[in-house]
């Protein structure tokens, strides 16, 4: 059986599963729509909120970006998990004791005004759409090599996926799809990685064996691969990171970010009782554990594998001839997503770090510049490939890729569609909607979100792990203060909440857009988006943290300003902070 069918087997039999799934647990209700009913059991809903955590960012591209930079990027790896713990202890358990179906409702109510439920709402829209892009644009990178077709179909076709279970179920279609998609997608990225830690260093477990010697040098594994780059030019792998400010806020961007993001919060609505959201969260740490322990030593040994494929006799020898170049090097090149371009027609593939320190060794060597482009998020896709393993293990990496992308997605457009039709249109513009009305609406609303997914997955404004990180800086600038306030201070009131979300928000939007384009349009931007143009060398993906900073300063002055909430409003926070037991999520 060739390659192609069997992925297509295993693409083909995941897909028909999830929409068997959705058309299994089909919403007949606003309820099954936003909270599957309310009685989903902690240990079901721990894994669907892993697989709506772990996205095709975590999958796909977290360990292609650690792969490239090395140590720099584990912030990535240490803010999602950071803000885990936080939104788990912080919010999730208070959120559920108020027990609404949405972010904004909880915002509107706890800020007493619609006005303030309308701020939180194009917080959450920005944000997640933004979020969304990331996830699309993964989807057509496994897409396009997987099923050999262009990345635009393959963006067409996740959508018309996406659209069949999460418009037919809604959140409980979602819920039971997730916990299949968890299911596959940890399979896909472990089983790869035991192969592959096991012929590297013959530890079967992929986080030991990142510490472990390498088999064939006996050197440990990540001395290694320092000898190996620092000999092309490239930076320690386990190099410490000069811009330790950047770090710091890039790390707090993404913990706030993480807790302020809506799809994830939700899914705490969905459980019976405050306890089982304590649960929930607990046992969602324990799945997402399984990938972001492992995802480090997939990305060292990609790395790793991908400098030996071109240098088979170490990095001081030549690299391999084009004509010899590996199958799965062409294969890449049909997605355009492997470039490769012989600059000095010596017909051998040069990758280094074509840089001015390195410039005299090239010269000495006859090079001119680096010849092989290799895009980031192919890294963990490509790595069965690179590792020669069965093609069973890749059919499974593309499943696996997919179910990733897919299943965050979903979650998205769902807090979206939510927002739209329980917030925006029952909340503030037709309060007398009937269910029938409302659940047609939020269908409606998740068609337009998944078709304007579509379009900008198409056209993103990076890699899918950046783009993540710009809607994390969003979320943590402005819908994160706004759900803390509400919770643990009595004395912000609405004018402070949204003062303060509407500044966080403009502030990291328009620093984002000065180097990222405007609303991401390529070639828009104002200044380049390179490190010396930065405002005290922070980053637009770290911009959030200090956007959220701006958020608390601007509430808690204007609300010392104005006058104090309503003594019913007090009570209520009161009553919120003492999580001892809740009701169903109620709709008003």
């Amino acid at each position: 059986m060739s390659q192609f069918a069997i992925n297509v087997l295993f693409v083909g039999a995941s897909f028909a599963l999830y929409i068997a799934i959705a058309i299994w647990a089909k919403a007949g209700s606003t309820k099954d729509f936003y909270v599957a009913g309310g009685g989903v059991h902690p240990v079901t809903n721990g894994m669907a909120i892993g697989a709506d955590w772990m996205s095709a960012a975590s999958f796909i591209s977290m360990a292609g970006l650690i792969a490239a930079g090395g140590y720099a990027n584990s912030t990535f790896l240490m803010g999602w998990t950071g803000g885990y713990v936080l939104l788990a202890t912080l919010l999730a358990p208070y959120l559920r004791k108020f027990g609404k179906f949405t972010v904004p409702e909880f915002i509107g109510d706890r800020f007493y005004s619609k006005n303030a439920r309308l701020v939180a709402v194009i917080c959450l829209i920005v944000a997640s759409v933004t979020y969304v892009i990331g996830q699309m644009a993964g989807a057509g990178v496994a897409f396009s090599r997987f099923l050999e077709v262009d990345a635009t179909m393959g963006l067409i076709i996740a959508a018309i996926v996406v659209f069949f279970y999460s418009v037919l179920g809604g959140m409980k279609g979602i819920t039971y799809t997730q916990v299949a998609q968890y299911c596959v997608l940890i399979t896909a990225y472990t089983i790869p990685a035991v192969f592959i830690s096991l012929e590297l260093t013959g530890n079967p477990l992929p986080p030991l064996g990142l510490f472990s010697d390498h088999s064939e040098s006996g050197m440990p594994l990540l001395a290694k691969l320092n000898e190996v780059i620092t000999e092309l030019g490239f930076n320690q792998y386990t190099a410490d990171v000069d811009n330790k400010l950047n770090m710091v806020l890039f790390t707090l961007s993404l913990m706030i970010g993480t807790a302020g993001l809506p799809h994830v919060i939700i899914r705490f609505f969905t459980v019976p009782k405050v306890a089982d959201a304590r649960w929930s969260a607990g046992w969602a740490l324990v799945f997402i554990a399984l990938l972001y322990l492992t995802a480090p030593a997939v990305a060292s040994m990609a790395r790793l594998n991908l400098m030996t494929t071109i240098y088979p006799d170490g990095p001081t020898a030549e690299p391999i001839q084009y004509e010899d170049r590996p199958n799965w090097i062409k294969e890449w090149e049909v997605t355009g997503l492997i470039q490769f371009e012989d600059k000095n027609d010596d017909g051998r593939i040069q990758l280094y770090n074509d840089t001015e320190s390195f410039a005299p060794t090239a010269q000495e060597r006859g090079w001119e510049g680096n010849e092989l482009e290799v895009n980031r998020d192919i890294l963990v896709l490509a790595n069965p490939e690179i590792a020669n393993l069965p093609g069973w293990v890749i059919g499974l990496i593309a499943a696996g890729g997919l179910a990733a992308a897919l299943s965050t997605a979903a979650g998205l457009l769902l807090a979206i569609s939510s927002a739209i039709s329980h917030d925006l249109i029952k909340g503030s513009i037709n309060p007398r909607i009937t269910e029938k009305g409302e659940l047609l609406a939020a269908r409606i609303s998740m068609s337009v979100a998944i078709i304007v997914a579509t379009y900008l997955g198409a056209n993103p404004p990076g890699f899918a792990a950046q783009v993540v990180a710009l809607a994390f800086g969003i979320a943590a600038a402005s819908l994160f203060p706004a759900l803390m306030m509400g919770i643990f201070s009595k004395r912000v009131n609405n004018k402070g909440a949204i003062t303060g979300m509407l500044t966080g928000l403009a502030f990291t939007l328009v620093y984002i857009f000065i180097y990222k384009g405007w609303f991401f349009i390529p070639g828009t931007n104002n200044l380049a988006d390179i490190p010396e143009n930065y405002v005290l060398g922070i980053s637009p993906l770290s911009i959030g943290a200090v956007g959220a900073i701006i958020n608390f300063a601007v509430a808690f002055i204007v609300s010392n300003a104005t006058e104090a909430p309503p003594k019913e409003i007090q009570e209520l926070v009161e009553s919120v902070r003492y999580p001892k037991g809740a009701g169903t999520a109620v709709d008003h």
